[in-house]
């Protein structure tokens, strides 16, 4: 291990002196000489401990991990449908020709106006679309009407339809009206062709987005384990949130988000989770986790947690709006509201922290998880009482397995029982409440 120079311990100590001065300033402009150093301090219940500093980013605590914005989340891709188009150029506007003949217009100077006028009962006959075999529209038809008072011009692309240059001759008002009835009558011909083929009405489902929230608290194998098996088997994205590098966890995920940059994040923080005699605390952490995420479901899961096949898959299709969550073991209450049993698949009371899958909206509605939770024993039972809607249990249909758990086999005992009943209790209020 390598031993820490003289003048880091002296900076270190003059911070714990700050800090118990309530000169929180001072510590933060310390805790920056301490890491320029390459050292992280962290805060223990009798002291300090000094570190090497990791070869990536370190934040000092969890709530100083910063959070993204609202519109961090990428736009959906809208689609044709989407943005109320059918086709490209002239057509997608709403216009059916190009240069004159797209205006509309039949003449020019006062021998176009006398034309026009000649043959207004003409022009009224064509705009009826039952006096054509064309059946002009609406639309043809109030464009027809204009070339009372229209200019004359030379349709660009005339020799489509068989015009001459004679045809726009003062002398020849007649052939100029059934050149340009003629011209209109296909181009509403072209109009429907492009439309026989709709857009599509609704775009495609799009599916929800995933993302398995992990705390990294130790057992850098179990976390090398639990991620290969992510990866491997699920398209889900993973945030692993590393509290002080425990046993070279920290190191391990930052290992994994460089093996995996597409699919793992990861985030270190210099404290120590609460178990461990740290600051870190499981609902916090939690709820950090969450708001890191800007996916559609969030995953809560367990390092000791392993998937052998794709478990998070059918854990997301059963969320619907009526249902909040769904998990892998649910749990109920007894009759008296004290005891709580291993509940069959179907609806629940509660969900076990070893994996399960929540609406992400759901659960910031309810502010995240319990602000109280310390530790995580019975901060699942909590965080399932506070959420509305259905919970659903799945159990023996998921292809996942656990190993040992360490969480609560390799934790101080009394610790453990003193954390777990503290938060027990918060739990039987909710029951009485609901």
């Amino acid at each position: 291990m390598n031993e820490v120079p003289p003048h880091v311990t002296g900076l270190a100590e003059q911070r714990a002196r700050a800090r118990a001065g309530r000169d929180y300033a001072g510590a933060d402009a310390l805790r920056a000489k301490i890491e320029a150093e390459g050292w992280l301090v962290r805060d223990t219940g009798d002291g300090f401990e000094l570190t090497p500093r990791p070869p990536f980013e370190v934040w000092p605590t969890v709530a100083s991990v910063p959070e993204p914005g609202a519109g961090d989340r990428p736009p959906r891709q809208a689609g044709v449908a989407d943005s109320g188009t059918v086709g490209s150029g002239a057509a997608a506007s709403g216009t059916v020709g190009s240069g004159a003949a797209a205006s509309g217009t039949v003449g020019s100077g006062a021998a176009g106006r006398d034309a026009a006028s000649m043959d207004a009962g003409r022009v009224a006959e064509a705009a009826d679309p039952s006096a054509r075999p064309e059946r002009l529209g609406d639309l043809d038809a109030e464009r027809v009407a204009e070339t009372e008072a229209a200019p004359r011009q030379k349709p660009e692309g005339s020799e489509l339809v068989g015009r001459s240059d004679e045809d726009y001759h003062e002398g020849h008002p007649e052939r100029t009206i059934s050149s340009q009835l003629l011209w209109d009558a296909s181009l509403a011909v072209s109009r429907l062709d492009e439309t026989i083929t709709p857009a599509e009405p609704h775009p495609p489902a799009v599916p929800p987005t995933v993302t398995v929230g992990l705390l990294v608290d130790g057992w850098p194998d179990d976390l090398r384990d639990c991620v290969r098996a992510l990866v491997a088997r699920t398209e889900a994205r993973i945030i692993g949130l590393d509290l002080g590098n425990v046993d070279g966890a920290g190191v391990v995920l930052e290992e994994l988000a460089e093996e995996f940059p597409r699919r793992v994040e990861a985030w270190h923080v210099a404290e120590t989770p609460h178990w461990r005699g740290g600051t870190a605390e499981w609902g916090e952490s939690r709820t950090k986790l969450l708001k890191l995420d800007s996916s559609d479901v969030h995953v809560v899961m367990e390092t000791s947690t392993i998937l052998d096949g794709d478990a998070i898959t059918p854990l997301v299709k059963v969320l619907t709006d009526d249902v909040a969550a769904a998990g892998w073991k649910g749990v109920n209450p007894g009759a008296d509201g004290h005891d709580w049993h291993d509940a069959e698949p179907g609806e629940v009371r509660g969900l076990l922290g070893h994996l399960f899958a929540v609406r992400r909206d759901a659960a910031l509605a309810v502010g995240g998880f319990p602000e109280g939770a310390r530790y995580y024993r019975n901060a699942d039972l909590e965080f399932s009482l506070t959420l509305p809607g259905t919970l659903i249990a799945l159990d023996r249909d998921l292809p996942v397995h656990q190993e040992r758990h360490r969480g609560y086999h390799d934790v101080d005992p009394g610790y453990r029982d003193r954390e777990s009943r503290r938060t027990y209790d918060r739990v039987l209020r909710l029951l009485q409440d609901t």
